[in-house]
C-alpha cells in the first residue's frame, strides 16, 4: 500500500491542541491525526457491522 499526501489548513488554536494531545502520547501531530482517523474509521465500521448483525438476527 502506498501513501498519498493530504494537506490541511487548520487554525492555530486547533493545531496547539493537537500538539498537546500528541505530545502527551509521545507522538508527532501527523501520527496523532492519522491514528485518530484510523480509530474513527474502525469505530464507524464496527458500529455498522453491529447494526447489520442485529438486523439480521433481529434485535431483542
Amino acid at each position: 500500500m502506498g501513501s498519498t499526501v493530504l494537506s490541511l489548513r487548520i487554525d492555530g488554536e486547533l493545531l496547539d491542541r493537537l500538539k498537546t494531545h500528541a505530545a502527551k502520547r509521545g507522538m508527532s501531530v501527523q501520527d496523532y491525526v492519522i491514528r485518530t482517523l484510523i480509530r474513527d474509521d474502525f469505530d464507524e465500521r464496527f458500529a455498522t457491522s453491529v447494526e447489520k448483525t442485529e438486523a439480521f438476527y433481529g434485535a431483542a
